[in-house]
């Protein structure tokens, strides 16, 4: 491996900028933190300071109750950190704030993802290509297997479901930052305006996505309305609330769950989804892999998922490849 980047320096728990003190992503409470989005395997309150974009500083804020020591940094802004190293934060795609960062020093460049995706989204700012000398990328879905659908093909499928059982409605499981979001936003460009029902623990965050200029439509929570009420539309909550007795509350509901697990049939199984929902906010294989070519690093670290695929691609390609043993990175709900 190069032995030339001594300055950034990956250990269990978060990559370590050595020049600066500083941590991206840190699993415990570092002294200078910068975040690439608020998901809780990436974010975590008590730092002394966390460096993030303003999207991902309020979701901190609304999850972690992080206010002190907070900068934003807007993307496409450079910022000088301790020991002459520059940090720039770009698009990653994920969810709403999300953020690649770019470390510049001494002539060199490093780029850590975080979690990203290559597609559109309409509530998240588009993944932006930063060419690097250092690549490091997840790989949550890094097998050829996982090939993302359309999004608009599972909208479809959701409205042709929810048009065929007039008389119940489709609870839909989504991850309460970001996937909950996006298939609101989703159903919405499919031309879907009525309202749409939250289970309370989505309000808060929908309600922040809105304040941040990402349209949602007509939104109400299930537990102002009765059962009648909920009949012909599309409720959405927490995955945990599938098989919980809040759901039974509803008017025969026919089970959904959007995540890109959903390809996985056991899976779907498992949790007694009728209707898998592949929707990811996650890159799929082709997405990895054509990054990691537009990119075009002289090495590929790779943080977390499927490595072994992803490092045997880059093998045959002749590229430099390494995984990174960070501890507390999720399979979620994504």
């Amino acid at each position: 491996m190069n032995t030339a980047f001594s300055w950034i320096r990956p250990e269990p728990w978060g990559v370590h900028v050595v020049p600066a003190d500083v941590w991206i992503d840190p699993g415990r409470a570092v002294d200078r933190a910068l975040i690439t989005h608020g998901h809780a395997d990436h974010a975590r309150g008590g730092h002394g300071a966390t460096i993030a974009t303003p999207e991902t500083l309020a979701i901190m804020e609304l999850r972690y109750n992080t206010r002190k020591g907070a900068t934003p940094v807007q993307y496409g802004e450079t910022i000088r950190l301790p020991g002459g190293v520059d940090a720039t934060f770009v698009p990653a795609g994920h969810v709403l704030g999300s953020a690649q960062i770019l470390l510049e020093h001494a002539g060199e460049r490093v780029v850590i993802t975080g979690d990203y995706k290559r597609r559109a989204d309409p509530t998240c700012a588009l993944f932006e290509v930063t060419p690097c000398d250092i690549f490091i990328t997840e790989a949550t879905f890094g097998l050829p297997v996982f090939s993302h659908p359309p999004i608009e093909d599972e909208m479809a499928k959701l409205l042709t479901a929810l048009h065929a059982h007039p008389d119940g409605c489709v609870l839909v499981g989504a991850y309460a930052l970001g996937k909950a979001q996006r298939v609101i936003a989703e159903l919405r460009a499919a031309g879907h305006s009525q309202p749409i029902f939250l289970h309370g623990a989505m309000e808060k965050m929908c309600r922040l996505y809105q304040d941040h200029g990402v349209d949602l439509g007509e939104l109400r929570l299930v537990s102002d309305h009765d059962n009648e009420t909920m009949r012909g539309q599309i409720v959405i909550a927490p995955p945990s609330a599938l098989n919980d007795r809040w759901s039974r509350r509803l008017p025969s509901p026919v089970t959904a769950m959007a995540s890109g697990w959903m390809r996985v049939r056991g899976r779907a199984r498992q949790r007694g989804v009728e209707l898998p929902l592949v929707i990811s906010d996650h890159a799929d294989w082709n997405e990895l892999t054509q990054t990691i070519e537009d990119v075009n690093p002289q090495e590929v670290w790779v943080t977390h998922g499927r490595e072994e695929a992803l490092l045997r691609w880059c093998e045959l390609g002749q590229r430099r490849a390494r995984a990174l043993a960070l501890v507390g990175r999720e399979d979620e709900d994504e």
